[in-house]
């Protein structure tokens, strides 16, 4: 099957062996970035998507502060193997950290008290929706990325660094930079098991 937009998704991998070096200028990634979250679709076109981009040391802060975030409850002999893995996303260009903003959520659930209870679901799936546009329109450029999901632990220290509204919900991280490493082979399960065709 030829298809522009599945072209894409086929681009899109987790790369865990990130680089500092990128195809295109910093400013050029940002809006990269801000389009592909612009965008993406919100249940009541509620926007409610927000993010931080980081570059170089803003970057290797955060996964600083992760690390801290995670000594105390990490096993001492088990935090090196955690601090490498914590280096390696620091090893990138950037991070981006995904965040959903509660007071916009907050705001459907009063105006549409109906479907109250499905707004933070719904809210959840945007989040993811703008994960993918931006993780895939980084692919298309020879960006690399993974996308990660230590929240709650860095999040009071990281909206006190960067000065962030109370009401921005951290949902994930996503380290990029240069692809360090070819991808392997992805896999998949048989058809049969997880679509239904009825005609």
């Amino acid at each position: 099957m030829t298809n522009a937009f599945i072209a894409a998704l086929k681009t899109r991998r987790s790369q865990y062996s990130l680089g500092k070096t990128l195809p295109l200028p910093q400013d050029q990634v940002t809006a990269l970035i801000q389009e592909a979250i612009k965008h993406a679709p919100s249940a009541f076109n509620s926007q409610s998507a927000r993010a931080v981009i980081l570059f170089g040391e803003q970057s290797d802060t955060f996964w600083g502060l992760t690390a801290e975030a995670l000594r105390p409850i990490v096993p001492a002999e088990a935090f090196v193997a955690t601090e490498q893995k914590l280096h390696s996303f620091a090893a990138g260009a950037g991070t981006i950290l995904f965040y959903e903003d509660q007071a916009v959520v907050k705001g459907l659930q009063e105006q549409f008290a109906l479907y109250a209870e499905h707004f933070p679901v719904w809210s959840e799936q945007a989040s993811g929706m703008a994960q993918l546009a931006v993780w895939t329109a980084l692919a298309t450029v020879g960006i690399g990325a993974s996308l990660q999901h230590y929240n709650p632990l860095p999040d009071a220290a990281a909206a006190a660094k960067w000065n962030l509204p109370a009401s921005w919900k951290l949902r994930a991280q996503m380290p990029f930079g240069s692809n360090q490493a070819p991808f392997g082979e992805k896999t998949f399960i048989d058809d049969a098991e997880r679509f239904r065709v009825f005609a």
